[in-house]
């Protein structure tokens, strides 16, 4: 694979991940959404299929890692970091188009949710943003976008971000990989989509699963820069534990690998 091969099947895997996943986000809880309170089982699933798609669609291009946390598993396994800040490139970039794609799906779910009286100013939206924010009338928009956890202690926050990142890449290097072992195979897509959803089912509860860095800071950027009316603050005090998180769970998947069983 050509670096240049890696950057555009980062970019556009990443991005059809985002958009599906933060698609099914928006989907279950913007208003004037058919599928509107669908709930959890609806959205681990649809980030499930989402991973699923990109896979399949770019893992003969980039192999697929669509993750920082997963490029840094496999670094740390192979010993190989030349092509690292390709991949890392174009996942963020890839991250943000996809953002950028849902708000422009969305439009005007985003528009009625953000302007009516009944969402606009409900206290209970405070919640994304912590108790004593005063700024975010948003709700659930920023949801969308990336995550947040539901009681704010930061090292179970951290904490939950690392093992079900640990779990997401430990199955990636032990049952994913192709024949090459640089990426994901056709197989090891399908096992990896089912990991995520259970991921999400079980260790998403509290933090809601980034269990990647790019798919949280890219869209956290993107909702920063949308011209969204009362759409609230973008959480940036909280915005290192899905990214930091993620990458201390992927080196300790590789540490494990390399024990155990390489």
């Amino acid at each position: 694979m050509s670096s240049s091969d890696i950057f555009i099947g980062e970019i556009i895997g990443t991005a059809v991940l985002i958009l599906l996943g933060g698609g099914v986000v928006a989907a279950v809880v913007l208003k004037r959404s058919k599928a509107q309170n669908a709930g959890w089982l609806a959205i681990t699933f649809g980030w499930g299929f989402a991973v699923l798609t990109a896979v399949y669609m770019t893992g003969s291009l980039s192999g697929a890692h669509l993750n920082p946390a997963v490029t840094l598993g496999i670094a740390i396994k192979d010993g190989e970091w030349g092509n690292v800040p390709v991949y890392f490139a174009g996942q963020l970039l890839g991250a943000m188009i996809g953002a950028a794609l849902v708000w422009v799906a969305y439009y005007g779910q985003f528009h009625a949710h953000l302007t009516d009286r009944e969402i606009v100013g409900d206290p209970a939206d405070k919640a994304i943003e912590g108790p004593h924010d005063t700024k975010n009338t948003a709700g659930p928009v920023l949801g969308v976008f990336s995550t947040g956890p539901e009681i704010r202690n930061v090292w179970q926050n951290l904490a939950t971000e690392i093992l079900g990142t640990l779990v997401l890449v430990l199955a990636v290097l032990t049952q994913g990989l192709n024949d090459s072992g640089k990426g994901l195979g056709v197989v090891g897509g399908l096992m990896v989509a089912f990991v995520v959803v259970s991921v999400g089912l079980s260790l998403g509860g509290p933090t809601g699963y980034a269990i990647n860095p790019a798919r949280d800071l890219g869209p956290r950027i993107v909702h920063a820069l949308l011209p969204l009316p009362n759409k609230g603050g973008s959480d940036w005090g909280y915005a290192w534990i899905p990214v930091v998180g993620p990458l201390i769970g992927g080196a300790l998947a590789a540490g494990i690998y390399n024990i155990a069983f390489a």
